[in-house]
């Protein structure tokens, strides 16, 4: 029976890309995985036939050999095969032909063919919590903390070897980090139980860190809070996390800000709003107050006359500085009118005496009020 078209094969033109080609192979042989045709008999030898065509089109010189001669080019003494391509000889290794498969397959996760050594495990990443007020989150800080991590011995420089001593190739899988085992046609790959995939092992382990490489210890580090930071900003320090295992690299540190509540401004964002307490009499008759600012001064403000509770009133630029630069937001004062309480009998007689003028909408209310005021300025001092 004559050979199909590679091409027809794998399903893809002759004008197909090697990743084309690639892709149409696996998805090839995934359909026709024998352990998915166990009621298929046809399925081995499609297989073979799949993996044949692979070995031929992704190969650039023998692709541009059989686009010349065609199948022709791998039989006699063209193809230097001695029969199948890829020299697999005309009884069909199917166990080296699954080997095959599976590097394609899983290469991508296992290692494939190139060996599949791990490489020294990265440290883990750590996450400290840092509070901070809202004064210093409105200034910035240069902040020293203690970290408990895990940090690379120094007896043995990371090693885990005593002595510093250099690693042996490990005897079960020779350095590869992974061992093979073929039954029939499956072959089925693992880490190495000896090296844990490393490729390596230690004879002799470092008395201080039991060869791991790595110790136990509180470090302080210096950290630079930024002007602007809120609850939930997040500042990396790279490397700074946890040493690697027999010195691999080192993990990251990540601070989480916290914001603390503030007993008189509340934070949104850039902004702040803070109540402020007015007397009645300033309320009503209008004056200047002075505000403290987040940033310890205090700013005059001027309270129109008629003034009511909740009124606000904007101090522009007074407010918390952008994280990454812009200016500063604004600060906004909610005003809190006051009422007198524990009056004596003559601030009462005035009172009433002031609302039977105002409801009488007599002229002499104005003045009259100003002498409260005054009356009542004379009490408080």
């Amino acid at each position: 029976m004559s050979k199909r078209d590679y091409y027809d094969v794998l399903g893809v033109s002759k004008g197909a890309s090697a990743d084309e080609i690639k892709k149409a192979y696996r998805k090839k042989a995934k359909e026709l995985h024998p352990d998915r045709n166990a009621d298929n008999p046809e399925a081995e030898a499609q297989f073979k036939e799949a993996n044949e065509a692979h070995e031929v089109l992704k190969d650039a010189e023998k692709k541009a050999a059989y686009d010349r001669f065609g199948h022709a080019a791998f039989e006699g003494g063209m193809g230097g095969g001695g029969g199948r391509p890829g020299g697999m000889g005309g009884s069909g290794d199917f166990a080296s032909a699954f080997s095959d498969v599976f590097d394609d397959l899983f290469g991508d996760f296992m290692g494939g063919r190139q060996g599949g050594r791990q490489r020294a495990a990265r440290g883990a990443d750590l996450r400290y919590n840092l509070r901070v007020s809202l004064e210093e989150a409105f200034g910035g800080l240069q902040k020293t903390i203690n970290v408990p991590t895990s940090v690379q011995c120094d007896e043995c420089s990371g090693s885990g070897s005593e002595g510093g001593a250099e690693p042996t190739t490990c005897p079960t899988c020779s350095g590869m980090g992974k061992v093979r085992a073929t039954q029939g046609f499956f072959t089925v790959e693992r880490t190495c139980p000896t090296c844990s995939g490393l490729g390596q092992i230690i004879k002799n382990p470092c008395g201080k860190c039991g060869g791991n490489g790595r110790v136990h210890k509180d470090r302080a580090l210096s950290v630079n809070i930024p002007a602007g930071v809120e609850t939930g900003t997040r500042i990396r320090l790279a490397g700074e996390g946890e040493a690697g295992m027999r010195g691999g690299p080192p993990g990251d540190l990540y601070i989480f800000i916290e914001v603390t509540a503030h007993k008189i401004f509340e934070r949104e964002g850039t902004e702040l709003h803070c109540r402020v307490p007015v007397s009645m009499i300033a309320a009503a008759l209008g004056g200047d107050i002075e505000v403290p600012t987040i940033d310890g001064g205090r700013s005059r403000v001027k309270i129109p006359a008629g003034s009511q509770s909740g009124r606000q009133m904007r101090l522009r630029g007074k407010g918390m500085p952008a994280l990454r630069g812009g200016g500063h937001g604004d600060m906004f004062i909610e005003l809190a009118v006051e009422t007198p309480v524990n009056l004596t009998s003559r601030q009462k007689e005035l009172l009433r005496e002031f609302e039977d003028l105002s409801e009488d909408n007599n002229p002499e209310a104005s003045s009259f009020f100003s002498s409260v005021k005054n009356f009542w300025d004379s009490m408080k001092g």
